[in-house]
């Protein structure tokens, strides 16, 4: 399989925030809202992480807030509606939710449910002609995800993904030191990602049709952070993936180990699972090293390098500031920092790891 996000695109893409360059998009002028109006925005899911963090995030942004809901739990409308002042005209269920074409205040929909019905979701808002923000991962499949690029290719509207890390200042650091040498030439990764502890039955993280598993849910961090600090994609890599408690995660990956081989030999290790907390991104170069540890915590993402610098905790507004840059994309007319070629990428790597781990831990070229 060809590697289709090159190099170019990669620095074009991830590099656009902090070089401060972006790639205009030629929305129709009428999906562009005037610069001092913010964009209103649909959660799609009602779940712990659209209520936990996106809609508390919503009340800090400066350019987007919360203005409807999608849900299929009857039960939680009254709640969000009095929490958030949503009016009756902005509640939508998951078979009505194409209506939200005929609805002015909605500019983005925010796709906030498992996995394996990303695609499904994203496509309705996509055409109903409205910008989507999909959460990671993207979608199942490099398939689903080239449909939703598709649509919204079709539609003129931005897709972007919601990998919050790659709008956190500690991370946009790292970046920076891998693309400007800061450290050196990059002779090696060591990334990691999990928790402990368990999911009750019914959860999506065990369910392998809704995308659950270590690795999808949890694996694109380490994959996404190795790929960005690098600032090339791998050429090709090998996984193994296993579950110890198989009742719990009999359809899934409790454990997923990798390797990553980037151009000129060089490597990245990386770890995910359910059964063991770890969360770390450290990258030694020619000249030195530096680190994030945490990586990709809600807040505390902190780091520090061989000479000595620190990168201290920034605010608890990741999710704020993440919103805030996709806004602030759509009212700018220009390219968002994670578009859709990017989550695809990472899915493209994920089904690679899969293969790998089916096939003995055989290296898979990608």
């Amino acid at each position: 399989m060809s590697n289709q996000f090159s190099r170019k695109d990669f620095l074009k893409t991830a590099g656009s925030l902090i070089a401060g360059s972006s790639l205009a998009v030629g929305f129709p002028s009428i999906l562009i809202p005037k610069k001092n109006e913010k964009i209103g925005v649909a959660l799609v899911g009602l779940g712990r992480y659209a209520g936990g963090q996106l809609a508390p995030g919503l009340q800090q942004t400066e350019h987007c807030e919360l203005r409807g809901i999608v849900t299929g739990t009857p039960s939680k409308i009254p709640q969000w509606q009095q929490r958030y002042d949503i009016p009756d005209g902005n509640v939508y269920n998951y078979e009505n939710m194409h209506e939200v074409a005929n609805n002015d205040d909605i500019d983005v929909i925010y796709v906030v449910t498992p996995p394996g019905l990303h695609a499904k979701h994203s496509i309705i808002g996509l055409e109903a002609g409205k910008h989507v923000w999909c959460e990671k991962p993207m979608a199942m499949d490099e398939r689903e995800c080239q449909a939703m690029i598709d649509a919204a290719n079709k539609n003129k509207v931005q897709l972007t993904v919601g990998y919050r890390m790659q709008h956190e200042p500690n991370m946009r650091t790292i970046m920076k030191y891998g693309r400007e040498e800061t450290y050196g030439a990059i002779t090696g990764i060591k990334t990691g990602a999990g928790y402990s502890g368990g999911h009750s039955e019914g959860d999506w993280r065990a369910d392998a049709e809704l995308g659950g598993g270590a690795l999808y849910d949890m694996g694109v961090y380490p994959i996404n952070g190795a790929r960005h600090a690098m600032g090339k994609e791998p050429i090709r890599v090998r996984g193994r993936q296993w579950s110890e408690r198989k009742k719990m995660y009999s359809e899934v990956d409790e454990f997923t180990e990798f390797e990553m081989e980037f151009p000129d030999g060089i490597l990245a290790d990386g770890e995910t699972s359910f059964g063991k907390s770890t969360n770390y991104l450290d990258v030694e170069a020619s000249e030195g090293w530096y680190r994030l540890r945490p990586m990709q915590t809600y807040s505390g993402v902190q780091g520090e390098t061989s000479d000595g610098t620190k990168l201290s905790p920034n605010p608890n507004d990741q999710q704020a500031r993440q919103m805030d840059n996709d806004a602030l994309a759509i009212k700018e007319n220009k390219a968002p920092i994670v578009p859709g070629a990017d989550g695809l990428q990472d899915i493209r790597i994920v089904k690679a790891i899969m293969e790998s781990s089916q096939k003995d831990g055989k290296w898979i070229e990608l």
